[in-house]
């Protein structure tokens, strides 16, 4: 696709503005709580500023590595570069506890947020091991078994056999104490589902794992951030115009600015910046949470297309290579949102293999309410989240004290991931893996 890694970053910090209206639950949070920040768009936005993060060394030995998770597989040309499966460790020298860290949404391995953790973790005794999100290009293309990512089960089966493999190299090298997993945003989602696959299959017997800022329903979380684009002024067709807008801000801001180098474009503060310079409306605003999302998927949807070559934007059998010009199904997936991938796509590519669940099943699937039980059971298993999570539908967050007890920890702000590395939130994440055992 031709959508830029600046481009994403860019959207990705900005995909909750609308929110602020909704009505809060009236859930137990942690008292006496010193995040600053308490508007949720400006804490999802700009994060923990700096002397509030914890305290994290520099000089962490991280290591990017690749492995062949389908040797069999032939690589479309046109993904010529995606065939290995990159991920990232930090080893301790001596036995210790094994962490797997599974990213967010679109996110890399060596995504700023998996970066901080496997620091935090590292620090704490674990041997670290990081990989990218089910719905990462790479990931896509070179683990996912069918290429349609998003499926919930199907997705934690993929994982976990990445999993399996990247211990059958490391067993060579270092010896764990014990298995662990967490994962933020939809990572944690996924390290749900992957908890309740060991139980079955044992590889590992998880001793615990911790959810961070998980969505309750991903057909609620991300059909709400879609449904945002109808508020692009002048409709949908426009849409490329408004993205136009966006864009030439982005990069008034950045040239104004002394951000030279775009990598550090990425950033919260640069992203706040940005978003004060771009004085959007209220029916902008809403467009531009929508806009945020509608890019970071499009890559996504286009993958996965030619991965099964279903024929849903790339034509059935037409083969793309590395000089095929993809601006044509580049402008096709930015009208897409995630409802109609999953109405036209998603549901109808999986339906053969449940002929008598309906959609309104099929969406229950793809939740935390269908393994409801597990969580109240498995004793293991801890969340952490935010009131004010902004990938939360109204109500949503009554799940989580419902189903954990006392094993949910509730922020009363921090928006989405925001505060993940304010000192308390770090302290707790590493608590949650080492109270009482190290």
């Amino acid at each position: 696709m031709t959508i830029t890694k600046t481009t994403q970053q860019f959207f990705a910090g900005l995909c909750a503005i609308l929110f602020a209206s909704l009505t809060f639950a009236a859930v137990n949070t942690v008292p006496n709580y010193g995040y600053p920040i308490k508007d949720r768009f400006a804490a999802t936005v700009v994060g923990t500023p700096e002397e509030y993060r914890a305290k994290l060394p520099d000089d962490v030995p991280f290591k990017g590595r690749s492995i062949t998770i389908f040797p069999e597989r032939v690589t479309p040309d046109v993904f010529f570069y995606g065939h290995e499966l990159l991920y990232s460790v930090a080893l301790q020298d001596k036995e210790a506890p094994l962490i797997f860290l599974i990213a967010g949404t679109g996110a890399s391995h060596n995504g700023a947020k998996n970066t901080d953790m496997a620091k935090a973790f590292y620090q704490a005794g674990f041997h670290v091991v990081s990989i990218s999100s089910p719905t990462y290009n790479n990931f896509v293309i070179a683990a996912s078994k069918t290429g349609v990512v998003g499926h919930a089960e199907r997705d934690a089966e993929d994982i976990y056999h990445v999993f399996e493999m990247i211990w059958a190299e490391l067993k060579n090298e270092i010896t764990a104490t014990s298995f662990n997993v967490t994962g933020y945003s939809l990572g944690a989602f996924n390290a749900a589902f992957v908890s309740k696959l060991d139980e079955e299959r044992k590889s590992f017997n998880f001793k615990r794992v911790l959810l961070i800022n998980p969505p309750v329903s991903l057909y609620n979380s991300i059909s709400l951030l879609d449904r945002m684009t109808q508020d692009i002024p002048g409709g949908v067709n426009n849409f490329d115009k408004f993205v136009d807008k966006l864009m030439r801000a982005y990069t008034t801001t950045l040239e104004s600015t002394s951000y030279k180098d775009t990598a550090d474009a990425g950033g919260d503060d640069f992203l706040y910046k940005t978003y004060k310079a771009l004085h959007l409306k209220d029916e902008e605003l809403a467009a531009l949470i929508g806009t945020s999302f509608r890019v970071s998927s499009a890559s996504l949807v286009f993958t996965s297309d030619v991965m099964a070559d279903y024929g849903y934007i790339k034509p059935k059998g037409m083969v793309l290579n590395r000089y095929s010009d993809l601006r044509l199904y580049n402008d096709v997936s930015l009208r897409l949102g995630f409802t109609d991938y999953y109405h036209e796509f998603f549901y109808p590519y999986y339906k053969s293999e449940y002929p008598d669940m309906t959609r309104d099943e099929f969406i229950h699937s793809m939740s935390l309410t269908s393994i409801e039980d597990y969580l109240k059971s498995a004793k293991k298993i801890t969340m952490m989240g935010n009131v004010d999570d902004v990938i939360l539908e109204p109500g949503e967050i009554d799940f989580f004290p419902r189903v954990f007890g006392d094993r949910a920890t509730i922020y009363p702000y921090g928006g989405h991931c925001g505060n993940m590395s304010y000192t308390d939130n770090v302290a707790h994440m590493v608590a949650a893996f080492t109270e009482g055992t190290m």
